[in-house]
């Protein structure tokens, strides 16, 4: 796979869809639209190692499953666990990811604030932080998306794959992991790990194509903290409440 405009602009659409799945609860005309597209083999990336393999079969499995006209049961079932997931917490599978890198699974921490930096660096803004915070899943994906629409150096490459790896990919797996323990429905277990597994292997595309190993867990961390230190040297990160801007 070429790694150039053209295929980040079909990136970016795979990156997108994702993020529609993550953000709404599925609907009739959810399941109608995938089943009509062929959902997932019509991604653009679909890697073939066994975890993405699995991922994909899952969700052919799901959706096989769910008939064409959904009747309440079974939208009460998607609904519930929807809920679960994204907004009450009840299945203990956050969407954001300081809930997985602090130590006392709190949201709302470093990573949103860290997040928020590079979304104003491309002119982003959530619109709600007390509602969706900035390091949710649906707007780290939307982002990764508008990188990708405007890749084209190797440098923009590098940047995508640095931003994998230090944000998505650092939770993802524990997301996918929980989901796939507490979740009632087939549906959000696929999603879950189909969008891990497509993440990882964007991320493992581009380190073959730029011909840059990928980073181990210990030197992204390593990385990370030196970042940090010196951020906090040479400029603090200030929040001040109730800020305004741009909407997403």
């Amino acid at each position: 796979m070429r790694l150039d405009s053209a295929i980040g602009e079909a990136l970016a659409e795979d990156a997108l869809t994702l993020a529609c799945l993550h953000d709404v609860e599925a609907s009739t005309q959810t399941v109608q639209s995938l089943k009509a597209v062929g959902f997932p083999d019509n991604l653009a990336l679909m890697p073939a190692d066994k975890a993405a393999q699995q991922g994909r079969e899952m969700m052919l499995a799901a959706l096989a499953a769910l008939p064409e006209a959904l009747d309440a049961e079974l939208l009460d079932g998607l609904a519930a666990d929807y809920a679960a997931i994204y907004l009450t917490g009840a299945h203990g599978a956050s969407p954001c990811e300081s809930y997985w890198l602090s130590d006392d699974h709190l949201v709302c921490q470093d990573a949103m604030f860290e997040l928020r930096k590079l979304y104003a660096a491309s002119g982003l803004k959530v619109p709600d932080w007390r509602k969706r915070p900035d390091d949710h899943l649906v707007f780290q994906l939307q982002y990764l998306a508008r990188r990708l629409q405007t890749a084209g150096a190797a440098d923009d490459w590098r940047a995508i794959g640095g931003f994998l790896d230090h944000h998505l990919l650092r939770w993802l797996p524990d997301f996918a992991e929980r989901v796939a323990g507490r979740a009632d429905t087939l549906f959000y277990v696929a999603l879950a790990n189909l969008t891990r597994a497509w993440c990882d292997g964007l991320r493992e595309v581009i380190a073959g194509e730029l011909a840059e190993p990928r980073p181990t867990a210990e030197e992204i961390e390593n990385s990370l903290s030196g970042r940090r230190v010196a951020e906090a040297v040479e400029q603090p990160l200030r929040f001040v409440p109730g800020a305004a801007g741009p909407s997403w």
